[in-house]
């Protein structure tokens, strides 16, 4: 493990979130890392398909840990938008089998994964996404992994740092991940429902548990845990400005969240081979709303799709 003020040396937080063994997975990487060749540091599994452990199971959800964005993108305007605002979002099939593995893959630098993981940035984006199970699925060489599992202990870290003096002073560890994931949430536009944060931390508390015990050292003074017949519970002391302080950081962040989950969107439309209909099926599928787009969206998207997104706004399709 990089030193650095992550926990204790050799604790791999992708070890806690096994690659799923399954033939269609390794398929669909063998595909990408012939796409991308050299550049490619390391793949990065989440989501939903993570967790049923079947690719065939909705959209696999990756992220491509590169070198460099010009290299990732097939035109120079691609990457620059990948640098300006990361990452740019990919949709590739493959097939396998009498099956078709259908993949949603993000492209980020190495570099601004290590950023977007430390405690100096300031939006959740990142860290509140990597602090959460993630799968290596394939990385180039030891030392990749170990800047991989570098910026996935700091995502931890970043965000206990961040969520834990916006919360109650005292609780169990479900409560903590629940309220603060849901903080996190809230400075996207997200078509699940409220209470879909509780139900991820359930459905992963072991892990949860074990990476705040990793973390657990490095929030002292201010952080304390303490076993109890009904599992761990924890006990912070920040002072009263520092709770106003984070307070109005985690309202400062949902005003710019919301922008930047626009402006994404936005880009994706660019960006994004079949952008406005993977949104539309994102919607469906997570909120239920039934999502139809309009011609005129299609031929002149930065006219009409506000119109498009205030509807869906108003019909509950995100929040």
């Amino acid at each position: 493990m990089m030193p650095s003020d992550t926990g204790k040396p050799g604790q791999h937080l992708a070890d806690l979130t096994p690659v799923p063994e399954h033939p269609a997975l390794q398929t669909l990487i063998d595909a990408l890392r012939r796409r991308y060749g050299e550049n490619l540091v390391a793949v990065l599994f989440y989501g939903s398909c993570l967790r049923s452990g079947d690719p065939y199971d909705g959209l696999v959800d990756l992220y491509l840990i590169v070198d460099s964005y010009r290299e990732a993108n097939s035109s120079l305007p691609r990457a620059i938008w990948n640098w300006l605002l990361p990452p740019n979002v990919f949709y590739t099939e493959v097939a396998h089998e009498d099956h078709t593995v259908r993949c949603k893959y993000a492209v980020l630098t190495l570099a601004d994964l290590q950023r977007g993981t430390s405690r100096r940035w300031f939006h959740s984006y990142l860290w509140g996404r990597f602090c959460q199970p993630v799968a290596v699925a394939w990385q180039r060489d030891n030392d990749s992994r170990e800047k991989i599992d570098h910026c996935l202990l700091q995502a931890v870290i970043t965000f206990l740092r961040r969520a834990l003096p916006a919360l109650p002073p005292e609780g169990d560890l479900l409560s903590l991940w629940r309220d603060g994931l849901t903080l996190s949430y809230r400075t996207e536009l997200r078509p699940e429902s409220a209470n879909r944060a509780g139900e991820l931390v359930s459905a992963n508390l072991h892990y949860y548990e074990t990476v705040t015990q990793y973390a657990a050292d490095t929030l002292t003074p201010n952080f304390l845990l303490e076993p109890s017949a009904t599992g761990l519970r924890y006990r912070t002391n920040y002072t009263a400005i520092t709770r106003l302080v984070t307070g109005f950081a985690w309202k400062l962040r949902t005003v710019q969240g919301k922008l930047l989950s626009v402006a994404r969107l936005l880009k994706a439309l660019f960006t994004f081979d079949g952008g406005l209909d993977y949104i539309a099926w994102k919607l469906e599928r997570h909120s239920g709303v039934s999502v139809e787009i309009p011609d005129r969206v299609r031929r002149w998207p930065l006219i009409f799709i506000w119109g498009m997104f205030w509807d869906l706004y108003r019909r509950g399709a995100f929040r």
